[in-house]
């Protein structure tokens, strides 16, 4: 198999539960990539310097901002046990930077297995306060995941002031060779959010990376702008607002 650099143009839903509800969908853009993954063709994209649209190592993986990439994946895996899956094929599926900025409320490092199978998924979480928890997600056999299983997590980490750090996520992950699909339910007694990442894959070329920028051209400042947003309507609709506590001590649950 060849090495990955694949752009998803995607749609993220969000569609909240209990007595305030909301709901949007928008229009997004991942990448998803391995880590021997060469830029070399590419005028418009960089992995690790600038470029109008880049993925950089110390963005994912460990400490926001200074973070070790696939490095840090071989890291869990040790810290874990699982040694079985330290020589495994990664990927990262991740939002790039866009004119040097970026924010990705959620990636994903998806490890496979001897047979080329997903296996394990890392949820890598981040909220808007620089703070980041990982979801480290597999069956308890570590089969292949398969797109009808459902695999859990308790929430520990504040990412909404609209929501508790109680609960727990129900993650189910359809990857294949044309599209990619991850949905995320999380409950909390009668409330919660159902969230979705769909979308096609595509080869990423510099033709693709010039149509992103004609449509979503903000790259950040569009981000940071619909969760700011969508954080408005909820107070206005009158949502509780809860504050932030104390991170988890632990990265990676």
């Amino acid at each position: 198999m060849g090495v990955t650099l694949d752009h998803i143009r995607g749609s993220t839903f969000h569609g909240r539960r209990g007595a305030v509800q909301n709901a949007f969908r928008y229009d997004v853009d991942y990448l998803l990539l391995d880590e021997d993954t060469s830029t070399r063709p590419f005028w418009l994209f960089s992995r690790d310097r600038r470029n109008i649209m880049a993925l950089h190592s110390r963005d994912h993986g460990g400490t926001p901002g200074d973070g070790f990439g696939f490095d840090w994946v071989r890291a869990v895996m040790i810290d874990k046990g699982l040694m079985l899956f330290l020589d495994s094929r990664i990927q990262l599926l991740a939002q790039p930077r866009i004119w040097g900025r970026g924010f990705n409320p959620v990636s994903f490092w998806l490890i496979y297995g001897a047979d080329d199978t997903l296996r394990i998924v890392i949820a890598e979480v981040n909220n808007t306060f620089g703070e980041r928890h990982s979801y480290l997600c597999h069956k308890d056999d570590f089969s292949a995941i398969e797109p009808a299983d459902h695999i859990t997590a308790d929430k520990i980490f504040y990412v909404s002031p609209f929501q508790p750090v109680e609960g727990g996520y129900g993650f189910r992950f359809e990857v294949d060779e044309e599209r990619v699909g991850i949905f995320i339910d999380y409950r909390s007694g009668e409330d919660g959010v159902f969230a979705t990442l769909t979308g096609r894959r595509e080869a990423l070329t510099d033709a693709g990376i010039l149509r992103i920028l004609l449509r979503r051209p903000l790259g950040f400042m569009r981000v940071m702008s619909l969760i700011y947003w969508q954080a408005l309507r909820l107070k206005i609709k009158g949502a509780l607002f809860r504050r932030r506590g104390t991170p988890p001590s632990m990265g990676v649950s």
